[in-house]
């Protein structure tokens, strides 16, 4: 029986990844003002251990007003350096896994409460509220309080805290960087003629919306070691009528490969609240396979992706290389085992939960 697709290693770099299966940054908005806490390590301890072949941290602030929310994880300062590798510590104890990091902005869409409590908008002067930045002052959503747009001091200071952040996780030993540019943050905001209106260098035509997105992703590269790799994630549309779309997000794509960028993880959405999204099983996928058709680097899909053969069907046909797990992964830890299991493949376990193989799947489990 041939060895199946999901479960074939991949060199990224020089990252090595057992199979093609990832786990992607999910926020847990727990932290502590930027701070990670006890939270982070349970969950990040957890999917560690899920035979996935690379784990990546939900989206990290690199500015306290870049948090989504009050409760976000953050990369800005020493205390939440030092908070986050305390957790890194605990977790590669006991996994090998690689780990990543997605660092991020949220732009307009910062200063939000958690979405169990319903996410709206913590206007300036509200508790724990501050004011957003955008590239343009275009509010989100009808009636939430508008950002101020970015003068060209402010896209230096943003940019900076990118690299500064990228600095930090190289100390920490992370294993990759990816770059948040999808959802309706602050670099797709850039890439979207719905949120982007200005009319200097940074907006109007595709070259100059893509500007400050590509300056911030060369700063990064540059500033993370060149042996590791640095990958982006794009909204491959807005699901809008005038915004973002897949021609441009191929354009894009093309963009980053030539700087050097190791992966691109193709999502959708985010940009705007009247966004209408055919949700199915594999609804994004079709985005996946058009950039990958057009670049040679490795391609991410996602957005419900739950059946072991839907899994192998995207990597087996060339629609994908890598397929990424998200709300899947939170119900399901051990999803990547039960793939296994099903297609006849291995995966990587801890020696303390070995006798939990069951008789069948014998061979489930490698050494």
């Amino acid at each position: 029986m041939s060895q199946p697709r999901l479960f074939a290693p991949l060199e990224i770099g020089s990252l090595t990844l057992r199979n093609r299966i990832v786990i992607a940054p999910m926020c847990q908005y727990s932290a502590d003002e930027g701070k990670a806490t006890d939270w982070h390590l349970i969950h990040l301890g957890q999917l560690a251990l899920s035979g996935a072949a690379l784990l990546t941290i939900e989206a990290t602030a690199v500015t306290p007003e870049g948090r989504i929310s009050p409760d976000d994880l953050g990369l800005w300062s020493d205390e939440t350096e030092a908070a986050l590798g305390k957790v890194l510590e605990s977790v590669r104890r006991w996994s090998d896994m690689p780990i990543a990091i997605q660092l991020g902005h949220a732009g307009r869409k910062a200063s939000t409460r958690v979405p169990w409590e319903g996410g709206a908008q913590i206007a300036p002067g509200e508790p724990r509220g501050w004011q957003t930045e955008a590239p343009s002052a275009l509010p989100f959503a009808e009636g939430e309080h508008p950002p101020v747009a970015l003068d060209r001091d402010g896209l230096a200071r943003v940019r900076d805290a990118f690299v500064a952040a990228a600095r930090r996780a190289d100390r920490l030993g992370l294993d990759a960087v990816q770059l948040h540019g999808a959802h309706g943050y602050l670099l797709h905001q850039f890439l979207s003629p719905l949120s982007n209106r200005r009319d200097d260098d940074y907006g109007g035509s595709l070259e100059n919306r893509m500007r400050f997105p590509l300056e911030v992703f060369d700063a990064m590269r540059a500033a993370f070691p060149a042996d590791r790799p640095v990958t982006m994630r794009v909204s491959g549309t807005d699901w809008a009528e005038g915004g973002w779309d897949v021609e441009q997000t191929i354009a894009f794509a093309r963009a980053l490969e030539a700087r050097g960028c190791g992966a691109i993880h193709v999502s959708s959405g985010g940009l705007t609240p009247a966004q209408k999204i055919p949700v199915g099983p594999s609804y994004q996928v079709p985005l996946a396979r058009a950039v990958k058709q057009a670049v040679g680097m490795p391609v991410v899909a996602v957005g419900l992706i739950t059946d072991f053969d839907q899994a192998e069907a995207i990597i087996g046909t060339g629609d994908a290389d890598l397929v990424a797990l998200a709300r899947g992964v939170l119900y399901d830890p051990r999803w990547p085992w039960h793939a296994a299991a099903h297609l006849g493949a291995r995966v990587k376990a801890p020696n303390q939960y070995l006798r939990s193989q069951p008789r069948q799947y014998s061979d489930l489990f490698a050494t």
